[in-house]
């Protein structure tokens, strides 16, 4: 009876032992999408600034997050991510500190316009008082006996009064205009340089680059929040053989023409860049892959139907010369689970290859 007693009991102890095994895994990977969640919303609260280098801070995050979903021991991620300690604290100084100077900079600025104000206001007393002296001469026009002395002197005054005032609004103006212009230009430079490292130069939608950070940060939304998307992959098929033929130029008017036929079927919400090249891509947000493959066949059955006329070698136009169609082949994919930036384009560029393969003109997925 003893023997049995003392077998369950260890059974029981070692119940209890698989129940805070399976406890301790769970608050593990709890822990693990924490971290991950942490990293994702530290990322995020990072201004996008080349002053501060967030590029190069983004990337550490990066890596630190492989660390965490690493295989490596224990001690050998602590130490690893020591390291990483050190990095994130040195640049939430520097966070800090380009903040503080912005602030100093804009107390420049309102200091700057204060002061205008103040030179402003300095200059309408002067007007003011310009204006009361006139009126004050007006007032002893008025005693004078004879009317057509009355006359006169008013004229001169009124003309002279006009004249003050015409000259005080264009001063006013002049001054407006220059304070203004110092106060935006650097924001519509600003503003300017941004748009060109992120957009395309010919067609004018947004570049690799962009599309790179844009897929990137929406992945890592996925880690976090569900954010469902589909991927279209777009290629002009014979590119070479058109350009070849007709040159450059007609090759160029060609990719404008198919980027235009694809807005007329894509929303504000969703992402359209060129992705090299003849190449692009879509992202259509919230879109399933049936809906993708829905939207993608739309394009390239509208693109196949669309006729163009080549007027010389440096147009194309809707009449007269030669007749000019092409088509397009798209690769779909959608977002799934634990999927990478890497993993959902791979599947949309082997989609594209397949659609290739089988005759182009063609929509596939995988």
């Amino acid at each position: 009876m003893g023997l049995f007693k003392k077998k369950n009991i260890t059974t029981l102890e070692m119940e209890k032992l698989i129940e805070k095994q399976k406890d301790s895994e769970q608050k593990g990977r709890l822990f693990l999408l924490t971290i991950q969640a942490l990293l994702f919303f530290l990322k995020e609260f990072s201004l996008d600034l080349k002053e501060i280098d967030s590029d190069r801070f983004k990337k550490e995050v990066d890596l630190l997050n492989e660390i965490f979903l690493s295989d490596k021991k224990v001690k050998k991620i602590d130490s690893l991510f020591e390291k990483q300690k050190i990095n994130i604290l040195q640049y939430i100084k520097t966070h800090k500190k380009y903040i503080l100077d912005r602030e100093f900079e804009l107390k420049d600025i309102i200091e700057l316009l204060t002061k205008a104000i103040a030179t402003i206001d300095v200059e309408n007393r002067n007007f003011n008082q310009s204006v009361y002296k006139q009126s004050k001469k007006i007032e002893k026009i008025t005693l004078l006996d004879d009317i057509k002395k009355i006359k006169i002197a008013l004229k001169q005054e009124i003309e002279q009064m006009n004249k003050t005032v015409l000259q005080k609004e264009l001063h006013d103006k002049n001054q407006l205009e220059r304070l203004s212009s110092k106060v935006s230009s650097l924001e519509v430079a600003l503003k300017k340089a941004k748009k060109e490292s992120l957009t395309d130069g010919l067609t004018g939608i947004y570049n690799r680059k962009a599309f790179d950070e844009y897929l990137k940060n929406l992945v890592e939304q996925n880690a976090v929040f569900r954010s469902p998307f589909s991927m279209l992959m777009l290629d002009i098929d014979d590119f070479k053989k058109i350009n070849d033929t007709y040159g450059h130029q007609i090759g160029d008017r060609i990719i404008l023409a198919m980027v235009q036929k694809c807005k007329q079927f894509i929303r504000k919400v969703d992402y359209f860049s060129r992705y090299g090249g003849e190449e692009f891509v879509i992202i259509l947000k919230g879109a399933s892959l049936r809906n993708g493959l829905k939207k993608a066949r739309q394009i390239c059955k509208s693109i196949a139907q669309a006729q163009y006329s080549i007027d010389n070698a440096h147009d194309i136009a809707r009449q007269g010369g030669t007749e000019l169609s092409f088509t397009v082949s798209i690769g779909v994919s959608a977002y799934q689970k634990g999927d990478t930036e890497a993993t959902v384009t791979e599947r949309a560029d082997k989609a594209l290859y397949l659609a290739k393969r089988g005759g182009k003109n063609a929509v596939a997925s995988i």
